[in-house]
């Protein structure tokens, strides 16, 4: 080998050398990129859960309220046909339980110290069920940033193996989409419908 020929080596070994550093970073951003969307799709799909649970806790008790609610209305209109054949005690002893029943019926209709009649209960279960569908939009598009992440360590990964250089500009490419999705969850995660 000649002195010219091992100097065009040594520079294409450095030059190449400075290429796969150059990858090895942009392998190191992708993985840091990669536990972030990670994290960020572990603590939407547990958010999405606990909402789901919430909702459905707060539908329950709702539902059970609303069964109270028949109950007490219905005993209370049963009463009011026995008031024509009550003698004057009964029917002023009749006509307060009704009285009683009515109120509590109401109470479970409509509670606004407790927040749990019906109406409130509704209300907060809407919301719980909103929450849930706004944390599983961004684990959605948490899950697609992590996976242009992992495709784009492969990529960077083979393009050190390969020698190709289109491969790090696909990398780098899928860098940015995935860099975009995690954007989209973490503040317009309803713009794009993915589930």
């Amino acid at each position: 080998m000649s002195a010219h020929e091992s100097i065009e080596h040594a520079e294409h070994a450095e030059h190449a050398s400075g290429i796969n550093r150059k990858i090895a970073l942009l392998i190191a951003v992708l993985a840091l990129f990669l536990a972030i969307s990670e994290t960020l799709g572990k603590s939407a799909q547990t958010e999405a859960i606990s909402k789901n649970v919430e909702a459905s806790n707060l539908w329950a008790f709702f539902q059970a309220k609303s069964i109270r609610h028949t109950l007490v209305q219905t005993a209370a209109d049963q009463a009011k046909l026995s008031l024509g054949s009550s003698d004057e005690t009964s029917r002023v002893a009749v006509q307060k339980q009704i009285d009683s029943w009515e109120k509590t019926a109401a109470r479970y209709r409509s509670d606004p110290e407790t927040h749990e009649g019906t109406e409130q209960l509704a209300e907060k279960a809407r919301h719980a069920e909103h929450e849930r569908d706004l944390a599983n939009a961004r684990y959605h598009h948490f899950e697609m940033a992590s996976a242009a992440f992992q495709i784009g360590i492969v990529l960077a990964s083979a393009t050190i193996i390969t020698s190709m250089l289109s491969l790090a500009w696909v990398s780098g490419l899928l860098t940015l989409a995935g860099l975009g999705m995690t954007t989209l969850g973490l503040w317009w995660p309803h713009l794009l419908h993915l589930h």
